[in-house]
């Protein structure tokens, strides 16, 4: 894969949370606090029309090749993260499977095309939490074209329309936030690195001017999780 200009510095005390998958995920810290995860919160607070599009979607495919759809996708984008996870690390990684083989090229353009901006890593595969509201996962926290920032890797069968990734930008706001009150840290940038199976890359970014917006948007989606 393509050479690493960016710089690793292990500036903060990054710590692992325990995951629990089974209904609705969730992170649990060493002291046995539990916090549902980012994903789950978006996932039952999803507008009704995104709830209606799916289930017609499900309709028009049919249960079961849409189920195999889905476990396909969610299996191209582990390995993709696994390709670009060990390339940030400088470590080598082969996954010669049929997904492996999907993979491997799709992360390759997104290291080309986005992870050159890339200037400084200060962590991959982050566990973050909000206390005593949320937890989850980014892919990378640290300098992106001279900002720190949040970075999200994503897989899509499909190019995607700017309006489409708002929930992906949800996504990057509550990493900030939560960075930003465990490590008094002021990240406001938020990037998503896209590639489709057919090598189309895409960015798309959560900037300063909206990003109080934003993460307004995403507490209201908290608060209508816990009923509030």
């Amino acid at each position: 894969m393509s050479h690493r200009n960016m710089k690793i510095k292990n500036i903060y005390p990054y710590k692992d949370l325990k995951r629990n998958d089974g209904g609705i995920r969730t992170y649990e810290t060493k002291d046995g606090i539990k916090f549902p995860s980012v994903t789950s919160i978006l996932s039952e607070t999803q507008p009704e029309e995104k709830k209606m599009g799916l289930e017609k979607w499900k309709k028009r495919v049919g249960a079961k090749e849409a189920a195999r759809i889905k476990r396909d996708a969610s299996k191209v984008g582990t390995s993709m993260h696994k390709y670009l996870e060990n390339y940030l690390l400088d470590r080598g990684y082969v996954d010669d499977t049929r997904i492996g083989r999907i993979a491997r090229p799709m992360a390759k353009e997104i290291i080309k095309k986005g992870l050159v901006d890339l200037e400084e890593l200060w962590g991959s595969e982050v566990h973050l939490y909000y206390p005593g509201l949320y937890a989850g996962t980014t892919d990378v926290v640290g300098i992106y074209k001279g900002k720190p920032a949040i970075v999200d890797f994503k897989q899509t069968n499909r190019p995607k329309q700017e309006s489409w990734v708002m929930d992906y930008k949800l996504q990057l706001a509550a990493y900030a936030m939560a960075h930003n009150i465990l490590f008094d840290t002021k990240i406001s940038t938020g990037i998503i690195l896209m590639c489709s199976r057919d090598r189309y890359f895409q960015k798309f970014e959560l900037n300063e001017k909206d990003y109080w917006y934003i993460c307004c948007k995403w507490m209201t989606r908290v608060a209508e999780f816990y009923g509030d």
